[in-house]
């Protein structure tokens, strides 16, 4: 039984869909917890050939990281953080099975990043994605490991550096976005896309699959490397909990404890 995300299978399909709209969907450790779990669950099943990630609601796909919990971090939960995003990110990457994420509205942050891990995206022309974080005081770094190899590197120094979000046409313009499609047939392209990648040869698929990952392997280990390293100087400053105490005063909202 999931709290934070709902699981459906639709013939060949695995959906998973992330369940926290009143947080525009944005990810904990339990959340991310169940989405590992559900992701090894499908790629381990036979029966499924491909797989969904979606958001609940019509506002976000995801929000990215819950400031309430990474507010209260010091350089030791940092580093420990940084090896929950390393298996998180490798979950993804190590599937055998296609991923299409059905982007139902804003990707921010690590969501964009998510959403980029993904092979095939599908959005609407109200969804927004980009890489924020420096407004919130957190340093990028698997951000712009991750964009540079889609966007080339003046692209991503400009989005990490101003924190701005690109619209939906941005994103289908420059490969980010393969299918843009009105709001309400979102799901039902990917689950198209979906029906067409299950029906591929499935050793092949895997093959494939693990090729990219191999592909990308030494960037990424770099990436969660330098992420411990940075995040554990930039929290040491003081300066992330400083930005989020301030994101949640102008919000009106109680800072988290702890």
């Amino acid at each position: 039984m999931t709290q934070f995300i709902e699981i459906e299978t639709h013939g060949q399909t695995g959906l998973l869909r992330l369940n926290r709209p009143e947080k525009l969907n944005a990810w904990h450790k339990p959340m991310r917890d169940e989405i590992i779990a559900t992701l090894k669950s499908f790629d381990a099943n036979e029966s499924i050939r491909a797989i969904i990630m979606t958001g609940a609601g019509d506002r976000a796909f995801c929000a990215g990281q819950d400031l309430a919990e990474a507010h209260g971090f010091d350089v030791t939960a940092s580093e420990a953080w940084m090896h929950e995003w390393e298996d998180y990110y490798d979950t993804i990457r190590s599937l055998s099975k296609p991923l299409i994420m059905a982007l139902n509205g804003t990707a921010a942050g690590s969501a964009f990043q998510v959403a980029l891990l993904g092979d095939i995206r599908v959005g609407h022309p109200g969804v927004r994605m980009g890489q924020p974080e420096i407004n919130s005081g957190i340093a990028s770094v698997t951000g712009p490991w991750i964009m540079q190899s889609m966007i080339g590197m003046s692209r991503t120094i400009e989005l990490t550096l101003t924190g701005r979000m690109m619209e939906a046409e941005e994103c289908h313009r420059i490969g980010l976005i393969h299918h843009l499609v009105p709001a309400d047939q979102v799901l039902p392209r990917a689950m198209e896309v979906a029906a067409l990648l299950a029906s591929k040869p499935p050793v092949a698929m895997r093959l494939d699959k693990a090729r990219f990952r191999e592909m990308t392997q030494p960037g990424f280990e770099e990436a969660i490397r330098a992420g411990i390293r940075i995040q554990g100087e930039s929290y040491a400053t003081g300066e992330p909990q400083r930005m989020m105490e301030e994101f949640f005063r102008v919000r009106g909202h109680s800072v988290p404890k702890g």
